[in-house]
């Protein structure tokens, strides 16, 4: 056997050796997670990966005896908000500066991309002040329009590049044939940005899905509290370690985004790896 040969065996196999510990260093804690979701003790000491007695006991409190299906919707509802919201007026904004050449339009790009370099939580006492005044205080209304506008430069960004691409004789065509420019971006582009939409939608389902800075700092009544401030309080109360029921909601928590990563999966590679390479 060559040396180049040895060379290139020994490269693969440390490859894939790499990508064996790679895997066990990402599945374990799921796995670990799992598994203590279905412990018969609380604490974090008698938790594992294989419990021994299993149980679906803290699966049944959590739904029953706690506050956590009243949480998990309202994340639901502030998740699927956000999404929904997120994409209509991230593509709407979108075709306005991709397709149209108007005054200011510059201006406007760039002062979205300086406002991408700023994390959101930097603004947040003024965001505070600023629905204090509006009466947003204390409503998932209020959580829905900050997290649609914190990430909609970016999306915006992201979906002109995406809509850069594609030719403007499409426009033109329709153009011609008597339709408006409404009919153009709903009959023409929405179909042809479908994979960087979904991709849109997915990543901004999941943004406010586990956020928990926005929520303990905008809402303060236990019945408008999100997943994230619940799942919190069951491992931060001196006087109640929960960590079992902690692992059970987290678990339930993942279920929504896993469904969409599974059903939309094709849509969401092809839209990272377009607008990745275009945007």
């Amino acid at each position: 056997m060559s040396i180049q040969r040895v060379r290139r065996h020994l490269a693969r196999a440390a490859v894939h050796c790499e990508l064996v510990v790679m895997a066990a260093v990402v599945v374990y804690p799921l796995v670990w997670v799992v598994g203590a979701s279905f412990g018969p003790d609380k604490g974090l000491a008698n938790a594992s990966a294989i419990p021994a007695g299993a149980t679906l006991d803290n699966y049944r409190e959590l739904l029953t005896g706690t506050d956590y299906p009243r949480r998990y919707l309202n994340s639901l509802i502030v998740a699927t908000a956000n999404a929904v919201l997120s994409v209509v007026l991230s593509a709407f904004n979108a075709y306005v500066f991709s397709r149209l050449r108007f005054r200011g339009r510059s201006a406007g790009l760039l002062v979205m991309l300086v406002l991408q370099v700023f994390p959101s939580f930097l603004t947040a006492i003024a965001v505070y002040m600023l629905f204090l005044n509006l009466g947003l205080l204390d409503s998932l209304v209020g959580l829905v329009v900050v997290s649609v506008a914190a990430q909609l430069p970016y999306n915006t960004w992201l979906l002109k590049g995406y809509m850069d691409n594609i030719s403007t004789s499409f426009d033109e065509a329709a153009l011609m044939d008597g339709a408006s420019r409404l009919q153009v971006f709903r009959i023409i582009i929405l179909p042809l940005t479908k994979p960087m939409l979904t991709f849109v939608a997915i990543t901004q389902f999941a943004v406010p899905w586990m956020d928990f800075v926005l929520p303990q700092l905008l809402i303060s009544s236990p019945e408008k509290k999100t997943i994230a401030i619940g799942l919190f309080a069951m491992v931060n109360d001196a006087t109640r370690n929960d960590f079992t029921l902690f692992a059970a909601g987290a678990v339930l928590v993942a279920v929504p985004i896993t469904i969409l990563y599974i059903v939309l999966q094709r849509y969401l590679i092809s839209g990272l790896t377009v607008g990745g390479e275009k945007g």
